[in-house]
């Protein structure tokens, strides 16, 4: 079995890359030259959700907003370590299998423990 890549092995990841960035750019170049430019003292005022602004921006925010983001990311990324597992599966075999097994048990028992301290809720 011959795991040599050639160049050209990567080219439909080259294409694919080079066209999202052309339609990123494209659409950006269009969006401005198009797109009208009014501006004015009601145009340049922050707004949030059609709410005027009042008061400092500085408020205090609950830490449990920053908790639940924090396990959001924590577990987004977990997630992203699932990807080569899957892919490699079938090369991986049994001792992937447990030691997936053994990740996701971990995971499970880390959610669980958030759970039992009550991190994810927002009542009081």
């Amino acid at each position: 079995m011959n795991n040599t890549y050639l160049p050209m092995d990567y080219l439909p990841i080259v294409v694919q890359f080079l066209l999202a960035v052309a339609f990123v750019g494209g659409t950006l170049v269009v969006t401005h030259l198009i797109g009208p430019s009014r501006k004015g003292q009601v145009k340049d005022d922050p707004f949030e959700c059609g709410v005027e602004s009042l008061g400092d921006a500085r408020t205090p925010i609950s830490v449990k907003y920053f908790l639940v983001a924090i396990l959001f990311v924590l577990f987004d990324v977990e997630v992203i370590f699932m990807y080569p597992w899957a892919v490699n599966f079938r090369e991986i075999g049994a001792t992937g299998l447990s030691a997936m097994a053994i990740f996701l048990g971990i995971l499970l028992f880390g959610l669980y423990y958030e759970f039992k301290k009550g991190v994810l809720k927002w009542e009081d």
